[in-house]
């Protein structure tokens, strides 16, 4: 592989260029931010509070890392140990359970994009709407029970397999997540596509997901290839880019015609590299939606299996729209006027908007996975000796607080300070 884009797909540049953009902003180097450090202070506290509230002063280790499977279970419903507990039944051993969660968590998170401020699912069991990525989250598990990721070929319901995801359109979609004129989605074409496009990727993959194409043939996969019970967050990574980059819209960057997914062209990064810049020193990789699978997969893997992992230390912090609308809210970052001004002409609203790939939304994301790390540091210093992974402060704090600062200044939509146009496939 081309090593410039092999460097791009890899975990290090996602984190490396991130603070390459962070400096540029402590010296006011920003196109469209202003960075006031001095606010990382509030947002620390803020942070902080939240998950000392939750789970001090003795829970902390109770804190899962940032993943799907507490999604599955708002409400406190404890919808995935209640599958659980149908499998035993069926005799499953624990290794089959697993392959039927990862099974499950795949789908369920390339469906988890930004859903919009107005779809709600309704789940007749609980009797409870929900709405944004728990609503995804459960409205996906009741298609993984109706069989609708198995196809109707299948013996076993809560399966799925390449051939029954490359079938999926929009009325199976639209029906199983309750979208019509009164409940609408963003990006349900575009959620459908990508599950198409995810079982033609499986299907071609036989090495790794076997004949069927099944995701939960990941797990023996992995432990094949793992070293006295520990796995390599590396392998896990390198499969899931091998499978993902094809899937992804046509339109994103493309480097030597090669398409390198959720990676974009940032003019800070350009003008920071100057005349004598290498061949795409200005691309900011993300890969956003991946590294929310990755987290999410190896939860599974270390409950049911309880294996551990090494290298978990390259995930970065995720940037959307709650880790990022937090920074915002608490003023750390503040799109400078001319920037400000522009948004809001393309919303024709009273919050600024953009487009998923524009130089406002890169800057934004890339200032989001920096300061993620400032503020995981800042967390860490003031828990004296008590350590929290980067994935548990996203869980227990900064994706809370980006969810509760937007519930508490915008209670009508619950949104982000700054939207965009996504696909339903991004952020």
């Amino acid at each position: 592989m081309d090593p410039q884009i092999e460097e791009l797909l890899g975990l290090e540049a996602v984190r490396t260029r991130a603070h390459v953009v962070l400096k540029l902003a402590e010296e006011g180097r920003l196109n469209h931010f202003n960075y006031h450090p001095e606010r990382m202070e509030d947002a620390t506290d803020y942070v902080l509070k939240l998950i000392q509230r939750d789970f001090g002063p003795d829970k902390y280790h109770l804190i899962p890392p940032h993943g799907r499977w507490q999604h599955f279970e708002v409400g406190g419903v404890p919808r995935i140990a209640t599958l659980l507990a149908e499998w035993d039944e069926e005799k499953c051993d624990t290794t089959e359970k697993t392959r039927r969660l990862i099974d499950l968590f795949f789908v369920s998170v390339l469906l988890d994009a930004g859903a919009g401020d107005f779809w709600k699912f309704k789940e007749a069991q609980s009797g409870l709407t929900l709405n944004r990525s728990e609503g995804i989250a459960v409205a996906a598990l009741h298609m993984f029970l109706n069989g609708d990721f198995a196809g109707p070929e299948s013996s076993v319901k809560h399966t799925a397999n390449g051939d029954a995801l490359r079938n999926i359109n929009v009325d199976i979609l639209s029906r199983g997540l309750q979208v019509d004129d009164g409940n609408p989605m963003i990006g349900v074409p575009a959620r459908a596509d990508i599950l198409r496009k995810l079982g033609e990727s499986l299907v071609n993959l036989k090495d790794i997901f076997g004949p069927s194409g099944r995701p939960g043939n990941l797990v023996d996969y992995l432990i094949a290839k793992s070293n006295d019970g520990k796995l390599d967050y590396k392998d896990l990574w390198t499969v899931l880019q091998r499978l993902l980059i094809p899937i992804w819209p046509s339109d994103r960057t493309h480097v030597n015609g090669q398409p390198i997914g959720d990676a974009w062209p940032l003019r800070a990064l350009e003008q920071q590299a100057g005349s004598e810049s290498k061949p795409y020193s200005n691309i900011q990789p993300f890969h956003k939606l991946t590294q929310w699978l990755a987290y999410s997969l190896m939860v599974p893997f270390s409950r049911l299996l309880s294996v551990s992992w090494s290298n978990t230390e390259l995930g970065t912090g995720l940037p959307e729209y709650r880790n990022g609308g937090m920074l915002v809210d608490m003023g750390v970052l503040e799109l400078k006027p001319e920037a400000l001004q522009r948004g809001l002409s393309l919303s024709g609203g009273s919050l600024p908007s953009f487009g998923a790939g524009d130089d406002e939304i890169v800057e934004w994301r890339a200032m989001t996975v920096a300061l993620l790390d400032v503020l995981h540091k800042k967390i860490l210093a003031r828990l004296d000796g008590i350590e929290l992974s980067l994935p548990q402060v996203l869980e227990a704090g900064s994706w809370k607080a980006g969810r509760e600062l937007a519930a508490a200044k915008r209670p009508e939509t619950k949104c982000s300070p700054i939207l965009n146009f996504g696909d339903g496939t991004l952020f």
